[in-house]
């Protein structure tokens, strides 16, 4: 079973220990991304409102799934965390604007992200 890292020019640097993405290839492929939060492709530049880093992790989403040959319509599954619920309805907005009418299961959790400034951090598991 060949396990291959996605970590496509485009998308912030990865972290230590740490792929964007990782898929699995078998009789189907599922492709499993990590959790990506709204830096700029420098890695060091995050915009200050959820919009923006919402659209940036959204253009890291598309990236990456390119980068494995599939696209939105491959998602099966997201996994927001907000750093406050108040962003709930803007990130109901942004997977409605970005997924049309794909409904992928999906789970949002409410908590404290890692840097002060993330918004909104998406773990998503696509196949084909």
């Amino acid at each position: 079973m060949p396990v291959i890292q996605h970590n496509p020019d485009g998308v912030f640097p990865p972290y230590r220990a740490y792929s964007h993405a990782t898929e699995v290839r078998g009789e189907s492929r599922l492709l499993f991304i990590s959790g990506l939060n709204g830096y700029d492709s420098d890695g060091t530049t995050m915009p200050e409102s959820f919009e923006e880093q919402a659209e940036l992790v959204w253009a890291h989403i598309r990236t990456i799934l390119d980068s494995a040959g599939m696209g939105v319509a491959n998602i099966v599954s997201l996994r927001t965390y907000l750093s406050d619920p108040k962003y709930d309805e803007q990130n109901v907005r942004m997977r409605v604007k970005h997924l049309g009418s794909h409904r992928p299961a999906s789970t949002v959790v409410c908590c404290q992200l890692l840097g002060p400034l993330w918004k909104l951090e998406v773990e998503v598991v696509a196949a084909s």
